[in-house]
């Protein structure tokens, strides 16, 4: 049997390449993609990080008797995983197909990158929401500018290794 996401892979790369074409001679292709698919799991990560804290956790804090999460923090951990799944299979299928690891390599490394930008999450959430009293769900949206710029950069030139040579001599 076929598997369903490399042909909704090859889809999604069919338009995210026609929305690119006035832009081919200023961004590549690769990065393009990148900020499509990223773009699109942020809306994602945003619509949803709202509606939980706003609607589920009610914006009221969890006590599972051992530990209290605030609910901002609550919302960002039920979210997570959803966008970890979306995030890895856009990136493997869409931005980084060309990569040459073993997809057991690349979910590890994934996983090591995302840990690093949840520790980006948790940490500039705490200081925006707790400290400098900045909503929530701004906070998010600003926490996302750094986290965005340390994943990319790292599923680039890590996760999503490649045999291509620098640009860089």
């Amino acid at each position: 049997m076929e598997r369903q996401s490399p042909a909704l892979a090859q889809f999604l790369i069919v338009i995210i390449d026609w929305f690119h074409t006035p832009f081919k001679k200023y961004i590549p292709t690769e990065t393009f993609r990148y900020a499509a698919t990223g773009g699109g799991n942020l809306v994602l990560d945003t619509i949803l990080y709202s509606i939980t804290y706003n609607f589920i956790i009610n914006k009221e804090i969890i006590d599972l008797g051992f530990v209290a999460i605030s609910p901002h923090i609550a919302a960002l951990l039920i979210v997570f995983p959803i966008t970890f799944t979306t995030g890895f299979l856009m990136a493997k299928y869409i931005n980084f197909n060309t990569s040459v690891l073993k997809g057991r390599i690349q979910l590890f490394r994934y996983m090591v990158v995302v840990a690093g930008s949840l520790l980006i999450n948790y940490s500039f959430l705490k200081l925006l929401v707790e400290y400098l009293n900045i909503w929530p769900t701004i906070s998010k949206m600003i926490t996302a500018i750094f986290a965005v710029t340390y994943s990319y950069t790292m599923q680039r030139f890590y996760t999503f290794k490649t045999n291509k040579k620098p640009l860089i001599k």
